[in-house]
This record gives structure tokens, sequence and C-alpha cells, in this order.
């Protein structure tokens, strides 16, 4: 996992603005799993996953805040790649914000119950979460460190994305506030969600941040040339990811397993859309 980030990056990252002798893309892969691997020691040392989102944000904002500092190496940092920087930062604090206090308030975080016995797995979660960083961050890094400079002028298909951007962010900040608001009424307790946004998705925060970060990418369309058109790698991780991955069929397993003898939840799950935000069926 620590090579496939390194050698993308490498990869291309070959004609981008260097830091330290080094490609820009390259130092900002090192740096974001090296960030995940300095948290592993006290995590593993306290069998703990309490930390583990929080680190995970401040890896956005350190990788985010390397990146705008490379840039100004060769004078290619604008008001754009700022915007876009920016985004990146203001969604990081708050879903790292949001899941520190869920995850405190709940007292552990069950994808962590198994793995954190084993040292070698958990020490391959803190990986794989610099990981997800640096994929989840390529394009936005791309466009700021790459080899053609950012224009000075606000071009059409950036403001798109940043208004993409702005309503997947939306959609994941409403659907995360309906469902704490929802889980907090005692009448609730044992029920699953299916008012506001959870009408139209089984999922709508995961496509929320799906959209988002799609959004992020094509504000960066205007600075990719060559190799660098791979920064599409990064809301195509970030959707299999939550889709096929470690998001929606690990919920989905759960929700199973306690509501699947329910013929209340089960006509639910026939008529909300999966993932993408739909008319409800009936």
């Amino acid at each position: 996992m620590f090579a496939i980030s390194v050698g993308l990056a490498a990869w291309v990252g070959q004609d981008s603005v260097e830091f330290a002798g080094l490609p820009g893309l390259v130092v900002c892969a090192l740096v974001a799993i090296g960030i995940n691997w300095l948290g592993f020691i006290p995590a593993s040392m306290k069998q703990t996953e309490s930390f583990y989102d929080l680190v995970g944000s401040m890896t956005y904002l350190t990788v985010v805040a390397l990146a705008l500092v490379i840039a100004t190496q060769s004078a290619e940092l604008t008001l754009q790649g700022i915007i876009t920087a920016t985004m990146v930062a203001v969604w990081a604090l708050r879903l790292g914000s949001f899941l520190y206090k869920r995850i405190h308030k709940a007292g552990r975080d069950p994808r962590f119950d198994d793995i954190k016995r084993s040292r070698s797995k958990f020490f391959f979660a803190w990986t794989a979460q610099g990981m997800w960083v640096f994929m989840t961050l390529f394009a936005v890094l791309i466009s700021l460190t790459g080899s053609q400079p950012i224009d000075s002028s606000i071009d059409p298909v950036t403001l798109l994305g940043w208004v993409i951007w702005a309503a997947g962010f939306a959609i994941e900040v409403i659907a995360d506030r309906q469902k704490s608001a929802f889980n907090a009424d005692p009448n609730n307790k044992g029920r699953w969600i299916d008012t506001g946004l959870w009408k139209t998705s089984q999922h709508p925060n995961y496509f929320g941040e799906t959209l988002l970060w799609t959004g992020l990418f094509i504000a960066g369309i205007p600075s990719y040339t060559g190799l660098e058109w791979l920064a599409c790698i990064s809301p195509i991780f970030v959707c299999l990811l939550l889709t096929r991955g470690s998001g929606i069929p690990l919920l989905d397993e759960r929700a199973m397993a306690k509501w699947g003898d329910d013929p209340e939840y089960l006509a639910y799950r026939e008529r909300t859309s999966k993932f993408i935000c739909l008319p409800s069926k009936g």
C-alpha cells in the first residue's frame, strides 16, 4: 500500500514542482502515510482507536497545507488554488470534529473491535488511512503541484467544480445532522432513519462525499496535462471504496443483521435508492 501510493505519486508527478529534491506528489504521499505511522505508535500502545479519525483529519490539513507551500516554490500559487485548498480544510475540520465527537460519545468504533487486537492488522488500518488521504486528495494535489501552472483567472469549469463540491458538502452535512438528531430522540431507539435525505438514499452522506470529491476533480481540469489526467482516480477511488469496499457493504451487513427480519425495514430498502439521492419509489 505504501509502495502503491508513492509509486503512483512518482509516476504522475515526475514533472511536478519539486520539494526537498523530490517530486511534490511524492513528498505529499510520504507525509500522508508518515503521519499515520506516527499515530499508530500511541494507538497501538494504548489499544485505542479513539483518535484515528482525528489523525485522519489532521493528515488532510497537513498535506494540503504542504501542497500550498510546494506550489509557492515556483510561484504557482493562485487564488484558485487557495480556494480549493480551503474547501478541503473546511471539509476535513467539519468531518473530523463530527467523527471525533461521535466516537467519544459511543466509547468505541465497532470497525476496530477485532482489528486492534492484532498489531499487524491495526498497523495496516493506519497505513490504509494514509493512503486514503493521499488518494482522495490526489486531484487537488496534482492541480496544486502539477507541471502546468493554474491560471490566475477563475475558469468556468473550475466554478462548476466548486458548485458540485458545495452541493456534495451540503448533502453530507445535512445527512449527518439529520441522523444525529434522529438517534438522539429516545423514541427512535432501535430504529433506522428513513426521513429527510435518508428518505431519498440509504447512504446520503456517502453520496455527498463522493460528489464533493468529484467536484474538486472537476475544479482542477484546467490544470491537468498528460499523466495528470489520472487525477480522475480520486473520485473513482472514493466512490468504489464507499460503495464496494469498507463503506456501504459493511453498514448493510450490520443493518441486515439488526433489522433483516423486519418487513418495514425491507420495504424501506426496496423503495429507497442505495446510494444516489433519488425520489422514493413509494
